[in-house]
């Protein structure tokens, strides 16, 4: 009985990553998968969360050091495309200086996926908004950085 639930587990299994082939790129598949830079980032030199119109909900946690991105983090409570597109995000913001992680765009996002459906590319401006929040929160903090303290992350 284990065996026959075993096998038919492998086989739902290769069936759904069929479809899931037919429709995301493979980069999207694996950072959806296994997504990079899952998680928060205790006491973030800068941080956002925003809901999207689609309801999905992405937050974006930053470490900077000398006005560069040190580390960048990301959670979701959205679909596969916005696990996707918050980790490729991160990766691509990681290491560039504040300006330049400011200049992140929706495309940049879509390009490092390889592409989502027209309709999941919204994920991928969620991704890049709530970034330029972050980092605008960053900026704020910098100038006054007492109010990280009321800010409560």
């Amino acid at each position: 009985m284990a065996q026959e639930f075993d096998d038919a587990f492998k086989g739902l299994e290769q069936s759904v990553m069929e479809d899931m082939r037919k429709t995301y790129s493979e980069t999207t598949i694996d950072h959806f998968l296994n997504p990079k830079n899952l998680g928060e980032i205790p006491s973030p030199d800068g941080f956002a969360r925003i809901t999207g119109p689609c309801g999905d909900t992405m937050a974006i946690y930053l470490k900077v050091k000398d006005d560069k991105i040190m580390n960048a983090c990301f959670w979701t409570d959205g679909c596969g495309c916005s696990i996707a597109s918050g980790s490729i995000l991160t990766r691509l913001a990681k290491g560039k200086s504040v300006s330049g992680a400011q200049k992140i765009t929706q495309q940049d996002v879509l390009d490092a996926l390889d592409g989502l459906p027209e309709d999941d590319a919204h994920c991928a401006l969620l991704a890049t908004i709530t970034l330029r929040e972050a980092i605008k929160d960053y900026l704020a903090s910098k100038k006054e950085p007492w109010k990280r303290v009321y800010r409560g992350r």
